[in-house]
């Protein structure tokens, strides 16, 4: 199905309906993982018929992978502080507590369940990872416009690593998950120093 295609198929639904549908679908997810949700269920939850789903996303993967894209409070491309040590530091500022510790659960099980699900990798590296990968880009690509950073420095690639890896090892390693004050703190004491700012 090419592009054109598809984007016609979507607007079948309203934007306000597509909402309410994504925000049901990361409920169930928060409620019963991946393995458990079913197309029949995100139906009954809101009132939609299976074939209406189908119509709208190939499958289970693709309406999870894009109902999570569509439930991030901010898009770091949308975040322009004038420095690439403040666009983090407002990233962190624009999600709340409460939601980013059950978005860290839930990410824990989702990422458990890719690897053990090739369609649902791939859709999460298709909708979700890719474009995440795309914004953090855009925040390197204006910070070097800006002079701020040398367009060859070595670590701006590896800033989305930093910071998941960072989120990801904190329990691990402390048994807690990653709060803001810890996420702050590792932006100033890891992220900043490793790309060359004070």
């Amino acid at each position: 199905m090419t592009a054109q295609a598809s984007a016609a198929r979507r607007t079948r639904l309203t934007p306000e309906r597509e909402r309410e549908l994504y925000e049901a679908v990361v409920e169930l997810l928060r409620e019963v993982g991946y393995e458990a949700l079913t197309m029949d269920a995100v139906a009954a939850r809101t009132r939609s018929s299976k074939a209406t789903l189908y119509r709208q996303w190939k499958g289970k993967p693709e309406l999870v992978a894009t109902a999570l894209r569509h439930s991030k409070p901010v898009s770091l491309a949308d975040i322009d502080t004038g420095s690439i040590a403040g666009d983090l530091h407002e990233l962190i500022r624009c999600h709340d507590e409460n939601e980013t510790k059950r978005d860290q659960e839930l990410m824990r099980g989702l990422a458990h369940a890719a690897f053990r699900n090739e369609d649902l990798f791939r859709a999460l590296r298709e909708l979700l990872i890719e474009p995440e990968l795309d914004s953090f880009r855009v925040l390197v690509r204006r910070a070097v416009d800006r002079g701020e950073l040398a367009a060859d420095n070595p670590a701006s690639e590896f800033i989305p690593h930093m910071l998941f890896g960072g989120a990801m090892a904190r329990p691990i390693i402390e048994g807690i998950d990653a709060d803001p004050e810890y996420s702050h703190r590792y932006i100033d004491a890891v992220v900043v120093p490793a790309l060359g700012l004070s």
